[in-house]
């Protein structure tokens, strides 16, 4: 199967967790990919070792996506390695639980200006290598966005911001064939959540109790449905905030 067979796709944060995923089930389906990453360089070639391994194409491009020159430069050695771009994955992000009186400025423009304006910067950027037939961008969000968690003001403050990004470049790309979706994981197991203490800790074992479907998430729960966002057998959605949370309700 191959459903995004001669597309090219940037992934950004993909040296690790959901956005390796995503690049190895891109790659998997045929696309040529673009793993961005900020400082993990072993990773990412790890990454794209594996791609090629198993008969796939990817590249490792260095790049702080907060940054506008960065962003310049991975989409300029995008073009030069692959000719165009067809699909952009908003996957670099973090995030930092803090109580209130905790909150700095320092750490409100972090998580925003990668969160968010590295978003924004990626898809400028990307509408500029969309070529006639359009393209497809795909954010990670989060369910914090929509059911934000004690000590996740900011965090959740950025994804909901991210989600009114989506909604509002899906009309504004109005006529262009140029879709945008957004994909809203519950708690996911990775390297991220794991060193920050929430696999195996109460909290999880609470987060899990209100999930349905009984478990916490994996990255390839987010990577399928990436693929399926990025190929044609979702040609007619856009605008959307699609939940991948194993139905996770209210705390």
């Amino acid at each position: 199967m191959e459903k995004l067979k001669n597309k090219v796709a940037v992934v950004t944060g993909a040296s690790k967790g959901i956005g390796a995923s995503i690049a190895k089930y891109f790659a998997a389906e045929g696309a040529k990919v673009v793993l961005n990453y900020a400082s993990s360089k072993e990773d990412a070639d790890k990454v794209v070792e594996e791609i090629t391994q198993n008969g796939g194409t990817a590249v490792a491009i260095q790049g702080d996506v907060s940054k506008e020159a960065d962003i310049t430069r991975i989409f300029d050695e995008t073009q030069s390695a692959f000719g165009k771009l067809d699909i952009l994955v908003n996957n670099a992000g973090i995030y930092n639980y803090e109580a209130i009186e905790k909150i700095s400025t320092e750490s409100f423009h972090k998580q925003f200006n990668i969160n968010v304006l590295g978003s924004l910067l990626a898809i400028q950027a990307s509408v500029k290598l969309f070529g006639e037939e359009g393209g497809n961008i795909i954010s990670i969000s989060s369910e914090a966005g929509k059911t934000p968690l004690p000590t996740g003001s900011i965090y959740s403050a950025t994804k909901a911001a991210l989600d009114a990004v989506t909604i509002a470049l899906s009309k504004e790309f109005s006529g262009r064939n140029i879709r945008i979706n957004s994909i809203l994981p519950g708690v996911v197991e990775t390297e991220g959540s794991r060193s920050a203490g929430f696999i195996g800790s109460d909290f999880e074992a609470k987060l899990v109790a209100n999930t349905p479907l009984g478990r916490t998430g994996r990255p390839e729960d987010i990577a399928k449905v990436a693929v399926f966002l990025a190929s044609d057998e979702s040609a007619w959605i856009t605008g959307e905030k699609i939940s991948v949370s194993g139905g996770i309700y209210g705390l």
